[in-house]
């Protein structure tokens, strides 16, 4: 399945359906319907059987979701007002274009645009302040509040409209790099050379709180929590040194910790010297951020030791994310290369 299909999949937290129908396709192809099985959270967990019963159980995991909005009412003029979804700026969504709705063969996704109050009509002070989400609102087009409230009722799902475009040298934009990068690796993965249990742990509902990633480390109990993420770069502009997270372009990013687990001292050396060993491009997380399944899992049940592999990701949590496809690959590669040699 390629990265492009991916990211243009609709999948907001706990409306992962899209995304995890192609999942479950591609995973029952591959290994039976016996293989595969879905979590009440909505998860999709793929065990593949080893021949070593001495080899530790892994269990490779990536969410499905995506951060975007929900509708949750409309005003007379047949605007729609909407909450997050996952941590967006607000700052991020004026102008931006939107599909209301999910995509069905019977009945498309409304197209829709962010607006709020026009620049002119803005005070000075309210021109120097962020515009809360609670000032913003998706014209639809509806003609007043009952059509508005009749084709988006509260609930409805948001996402951001962004094809996915290569740019530049080796690099893609598109909404849902976050983490349909991790997802794209680990269904490449799924072929991949290890003689011990492997689980492969397509998760949901990470970005409100790593739900999915809970409910399915705690059914799998692993030995060893193998986390495919993207994590924010911050290395535009005049940020400084010390506050650039990585480097899009430098190769995967290996995480010492972040702000919901610190990565287990013995893997994070082996997956060190194994980049250097096999010549992939990689570095380390700079600055201290972010938070990601790898909590999730290393608390379950008895706690698995735990590692984070994320693809650096500039304007992450927003409508247009982008990546390096060099980052990307190199994430596959050192997975791979760890569980051939664990």
């Amino acid at each position: 399945m390629d990265l492009k299909t991916l990211c243009e999949a609709q999948g907001l937290s706990g409306r992962e359906e899209p995304v995890r129908r192609m999942i479950l396709e591609a995973c029952t192809a591959r290994f039976g319907a016996d293989a595969v099985a879905l979590d009440g959270v909505g998860s999709v967990i793929v065990t593949r059987k080893g021949t070593d019963p001495a080899k530790p159980r892994v269990m490779l995991a990536a969410h499905m979701d995506e951060v975007g909005l929900m509708a949750v009412s409309a005003t007379e003029e047949g605007l729609i007002r909407f909450r997050a979804i996952g941590g967006v700026d607000s700052r991020v969504l004026v102008s931006k274009r939107v599909r209301v709705g999910y995509d069905a063969p019977d009945k498309p996704a409304l197209p829709g645009v962010i607006g709020a109050m026009a620049i002119h009509q803005q005070s000075a002070e309210e021109r120097k302040a962020v515009l809360p989400i609670e000032q913003l609102y998706v014209d639809i087009g509806a003609r007043d509040k009952a059509e508005a409230e009749r084709l988006a009722p509260a609930g409805t799902m948001i996402t951001f409209e962004t094809p996915f475009t290569p740019f530049g040298e080796g690099l893609v934009y598109a909404k849902a790099l976050d983490d349909r990068v991790g997802v794209y690796n680990l269904l490449r993965l799924l072929e991949t050379p290890y003689a011990g249990e492997l689980v492969f742990a397509f998760t949901s509902q990470e970005e409100v709180g790593c739900r999915g990633a809970a409910a399915a480390a705690y059914r799998v109990q692993p030995d060893i929590g193998l986390i495919l993420e993207t994590t924010s770069a911050n290395d535009l502009g005049d940020t400084p040194d010390a506050l650039k997270v990585c480097r899009v372009g430098e190769g995967v990013c290996v995480s010492f910790m972040d702000n919901a687990s610190i990565a287990d001292g013995g893997l994070y050396r082996d997956m060190l010297a194994t980049a250097q060993r096999e010549g992939i491009a990689h570095q380390v997380k700079q600055f201290v951020s972010g938070g990601n399944d790898g909590g999730a899992v290393q608390l379950a049940g008895e706690g698995a030791r735990t590692i984070v592999l994320s693809v650096p990701c500039r304007n992450i949590h927003s409508p247009t994310t982008v990546c390096a496809l060099s980052d990307i690959a190199a994430q596959e590669a050192l997975a791979r290369a760890f569980l051939s040699n664990l």
